[in-house]
């Protein structure tokens, strides 16, 4: 069985419903949802409740196979800054080390490409932007460096643990095709880099790096590999950061937010294109 936290979010639903596709138990965990078989109701704030659920369905089960960890307050401006931080990383690491506890060796966790620089109002060193930039601009994104930052240490405490976390761009429900309609203004995504992904490929990279699972922290961007823009991304990046190195195989309508690592790793394939 696999744990998802966030089961009733957007990226949850749809990674709930991609891993039961592929035949896997799913138990979803989320401060709100549908009760009944699946799910368990669970503040992941609360130390002692976090606990009691690993444990509980550890105990239930022989072992959870997989906990991938999506539940967040997802984005700045929800709730003060203060606690936006103050929740999601306090969530994050009651998750990691109540997994640690119930001896699950494999988590998948939500990043951000908020740890990198969004909204990028500062020139990146480099297009596409890719893994080996951090730079959070705020307290969301901070939160997810230091979650990176304590994934990286936690899976040295557990022998045979791998860790992946996947920076998210903005994820784009199937129902919401009807925002690139303005894809042909110059600056349209500007602050994402022009990227986005679609739920349903946001699953589908969690489900390529729980197959791909292998001891050790890695960090990967998730992203369409082309941009949600109907301009030419070389053309894109000339105006928006004049001055800035680009890539010099740099694709026509390739994602400034590189997925070249996840693709190349994890065998990562998006199927949905707005285009």
């Amino acid at each position: 069985m696999i744990a998802v936290t966030g089961s009733s979010g957007k990226l949850g639903r749809a990674t709930v419903e991609r891993l039961r596709a592929d035949g896997r138990d799913v138990l979803g965990l989320d401060v709100a949802g549908p009760a009944g078989p699946g799910f368990t109701r669970v503040d992941l704030t609360d130390g002692g409740q976090t606990l009691d659920a690993l444990l509980g369905v550890t105990a239930r089960h022989q072992g959870l196979e997989a906990l991938v960890h999506l539940a967040a307050v997802p984005v700045n401006g929800i709730v003060p800054d203060a606690t936006t931080f103050r929740t999601n990383v306090l969530a994050s690491f009651n998750v990691l080390h109540a997994a640690q506890r119930a001896g699950i060796t494999t988590v998948v966790l939500a990043s951000s490409i908020t740890a990198m620089g969004f909204p990028f109002d500062e020139a990146p060193p480099g297009l596409p932007v890719d893994e080996s930039y951090t730079s959070a601009n705020n307290t969301y994104g901070l939160g997810k460096v230091v979650e990176e930052a304590m994934a990286a240490q936690l899976v040295r405490w557990l022998p045979g643990a791998s860790y992946t976390a996947l920076r998210f761009t903005n994820v784009v429900g199937a129902d919401e095709y009807d925002t690139f309609d303005r894809a042909a203004e110059p600056l349209y995504r500007r602050d994402l880099l022009g990227s986005w992904v679609d739920a349903r490929d946001g699953a589908a990279a969690v489900a390529c790096a729980l197959a791909a699972a292998r001891p050790g922290f890695r960090v990967y961007n998730v992203a369409a590999p082309t941009s949600g823009s109907a301009i030419a991304s070389r053309e894109l990046a000339a105006s928006w950061f004049p001055g800035t190195p680009v890539a010099d195989d740099l694709g026509e309508f390739e994602s400034l937010v590189s997925t070249r690592r996840i693709q190349a790793e994890l065998g990562f394939r998006a199927e949905h294109d707005w285009r």
